[in-house]
Formats: structure tokens, sequence, C-alpha cells
């Protein structure tokens, strides 16, 4: 690369870091627009979106149906359970009657007026979105206390509340939906953000503050002992001149080298990466499969941003274990039914009954639910003998007979082998004693 093409993508990365900070800058609710950018900062129209795109990906901004691309404030993890007015609205398929300025805000509660005014009114606090029919009190009543309405049946309301709506900026929205699908609407999205929440994210465990250390291409050995020497770590990533991940260095690279070698001849070119947003059991997964003790994390912009160890991410996978559970999966449901029990040989066996949302269009057990009930046994058997999470590397699966709805099942798992870092475990399910499904799996075992 000539030292003009250097300057100018150098020129580049600057005026996109000035973009996303001037973004920041900007009031909640402020609108936002390519062209207007460009012209500001005297950039390009291209540069200008890549920014702005980045912004919209790492939550500073939202567009928004009929406002535009706005500032918004950055949701934080720990209030992701918390929706948004205009979330809802787009949920509902509703129209914002009054109370646009408001639809940044949060709920923290919803509450269907079933009951007379005056009952209701105990309900409803500052925060709360009311779900109503066409009664203006109501609404004003609502309004006055601080919350939100959305009103089912696709009726209106008066000018007078939307004018309070204007002038409190609280969200008057209408949807053509009944009560019971809006609640249900609702309270299925806050259900799906719970379990979102309880994904443990790289970001999660990796401090903003947190100083990174790593070399350059030009660097040498004695540059790496003398790091080495301040930070006690054996590994650091390679970056180029603008902070973008390029290898990966370790004590081993080293052996044999001379002490004015530079790094690149003896670093690892195009190391493993990792985003903030990917999950911490991914992150796992990756690195055991690699077989690397240390991962970094970029941007979108491939700039070292940190890094983890693999001490980091068991740790926060002990972590996990330890944490309450937050919403159902579908594995959680369907496993729920059964419990465990020992035979006589001491050996687990997971006993329960086919329930009607496990069954196909046949009426016989769907061979997808046949495959979770037995993954799930075979992890819960290693898990009796060994600490730790599993992440399925292979599966292969014998479906002999149909199960029919209603049948109580017993599943038989029996550990063939465990290592340190793999595990094989043979599952069969038995009806009234006749096998009927037989699977063997392979997964990798992260010790805690």
């Amino acid at each position: 690369m000539s030292e003009t093409e250097s300057t100018n993508v150098q020129e580049t990365a600057t005026k996109h870091e000035q973009i996303l900070k001037y973004i920041e800058s900007l009031k909640i609710g402020s609108k936002i627009s390519v062209r207007k950018i460009a012209e500001m900062l005297g950039v390009s129209e291209g540069t200008a979106y890549r920014a702005i795109k980045e912004a919209d990906a790492i939550g500073l901004v939202a567009t928004k149906e009929r406002v535009g691309t706005v500032r918004v404030e950055k949701k934080l993890r720990d209030q992701m359970d918390k929706l948004t007015f205009a979330e809802v609205v787009n949920m509902v398929d509703g129209e914002v009657l009054g109370g646009m300025a408001g639809l940044d805000k949060t709920l923290n509660k919803f509450v269907i007026g079933a009951m007379e005014q005056d009952a209701m009114m105990r309900y409803i606090d500052p925060g709360s979105l009311l779900i109503v029919g066409n009664r203006s009190t109501a609404h004003l009543g609502a309004l006055e206390q601080g919350a939100g309405v959305l009103i089912t049946g696709g009726f209106g309301t008066s000018e007078e509340v939307k004018a309070l709506a204007d002038r409190l900026e609280l969200p008057i929205i209408s949807s053509s939906y009944d009560t019971f699908t809006v609640a249900s609407l609702i309270n299925r999205a806050i259900y799906d953000r719970l379990i979102k929440k309880k994904i443990l994210l790289i970001e999660d465990i990796v401090p903003q503050s947190m100083q990174v250390y790593a070399l350059k291409a030009h660097h040498t050995l004695k540059d790496w002992q003398r790091l080495h020497e301040e930070t006690g770590h054996s590994r650091f990533p390679v970056v180029d001149e603008w902070n973008r991940v390029i290898g990966m260095i370790t004590s081993k690279d080293l052996i044999g080298a001379e002490p004015d070698q530079t790094i690149d001849k003896r670093m690892t070119r195009g190391p493993v990466t990792a985003s903030a947003n990917t999950s911490v059991a991914a992150a796992a997964h990756l690195m055991v499969w690699e077989g690397i003790e240390l991962l970094p994390i970029i941007d979108m912009s491939r700039k070292l941003t940190g890094v983890i160890s693999r001490k980091d991410v068991l740790k926060a996978m002990q972590h996990i274990q330890r944490q309450p559970q937050h919403g159902e999966t579908f594995e959680d449901l369907i496993w729920s039914g059964f419990c465990e029990e020992k035979d006589g040989d001491g050996h687990a066996v997971f006993r329960g009954t086919i329930t009607p949302q496990m069954t196909n269009r046949l009426g016989t057990v769907s061979e997808g639910v046949l495959t979770v009930l037995m993954t799930q046994a075979a992890y819960h058997a290693v898990q009796d003998v060994k600490k730790g999470d599993l992440v399925l590397d292979n599966m292969a699966s014998y479906f002999i007979k149909p199960v029919q709805i209603d049948s109580a099942v017993e599943i038989r798992p029996r550990i063939i082998e465990v290592s340190r870092k793999f595990g094989k475990i043979d599952v069969e399910m038995h009806l009234d004693g006749v096998l009927v499904a037989k699977a063997m799996l392979t997964a990798q075992v992260f010790e805690p």
C-alpha cells in the first residue's frame, strides 16, 4: 500500500469515528439524515451512510415509520425485558393517535381495563400501558396517572385526550385487534426478551474500560518480552496501524527467535476472532474446537476492542448455571414433564408422558420432539457425573416405532465415554418395555 493510500484509509477511519461521536452527542429524538451529516461534517455520503448503519447496529439510532432515522437512548442489556411504546405499536399494527413524542419511553407493565374506572386507576402507575376499549374517561384518567393507552377494537378517542397525550408526551395507540390478542402479543414479546436476557454475551463479561495489550507487526522479541514482564501474559493479538487484528503471537511461536526478529515473521496470521454480541456459549465452543486460549474481540471495522481467555469464558458459564431461569424455551417446555429416577444399578431413568403439544398431524410424537427428549436426557446424565456444559457435535437417531399421544415413556441414557473435552452417550426410549427410539450422541464438554 502506498503512502497516499495509507493516509486515505486512516482519514476515512477517523471520519467514521468522528461521525459516531457526533451522533452520540445529539439529543434523544433528534432526526438524522445521510445528506445532513455529510454536509455538516464534510464527509462523503457513503462514509456517512456506513457510520449511521453502525450507529443503528449498536443502538444509538433507530429508523421509525413515517418519522425517519432518529437518535434514541441506547438500551442496556439489563433493560432488555422492557418494551418501548414504539415497539408495541409495531407489534399490534397500531396507529398513534397522540403523544408521538413519547414513543421511545419504556413501559413497566400493562393493565387490562376490564373494570370500573375507580377500581382501574388503583392498578395504573407511571410507565404503565392501559389496554382498554372506547372509554374516553378511562383514557384521560390513565394519562393523568402517567400511563400510555392502547385502545383495542380499532376505536379512536376524543380530541381532548389527544391534546393531553401530546402535552404529556404519553402515546395513545389504536389497534384493530381485540384485548385478548393484544395482551397475548405483548406478553409473548416480554417473555421472549426474558429468554434473550438469560443468554450471556461477550459484551456482558468484557468491561468497556478494559485495557487491551497488543503488539504490532514491526515489534520484536524484545518488545514481546517487555510486555510479558509488564502483564504476565504470554499471548497477545497483533494489530496493524489502524488497530485491526492481523495475527496472534504466543511464547511457543517465539522459540528460537532472534532478539531483533520482527513479530510478523512468527505470528499466526488470520486468527479466529469474535464480536461483542457473540454468545459466551458460542465463544466457548469456538475456543475448544479450535484449541485456542485467547480470543480477540473486534468491532464492525475489525478493530480490536478487547480479549477474553478460556478461563473468562468458563467462569462466565459457571455464573450462568447459578442464575435463576427467566422465560422458558421450547426445549424447557418439552422437558418439563419428565422426572428423573434411578434404576437398580444406579443409572438415571427419565419418565414422562407424551402431551398433545408434542405430536404431529398423525397424532404420534414428532421426530423433532423425540430428538429433543433424547438430547436432554443425555445432557442430564453427563451432568450427573461431570459438571459443566455440553454442545452437541453429532447425533445419529433411529425411530423404530411410532409413539401415540398420552403414552408414558421412559428414556435410558448410558454414558459410553466422557473425557475432559468430549463425551459419547447412548440413549434409548422405551414404551411398555419395548424399544421405540435410539440415539448415539457425541458432544463437547466445557469444564467449569
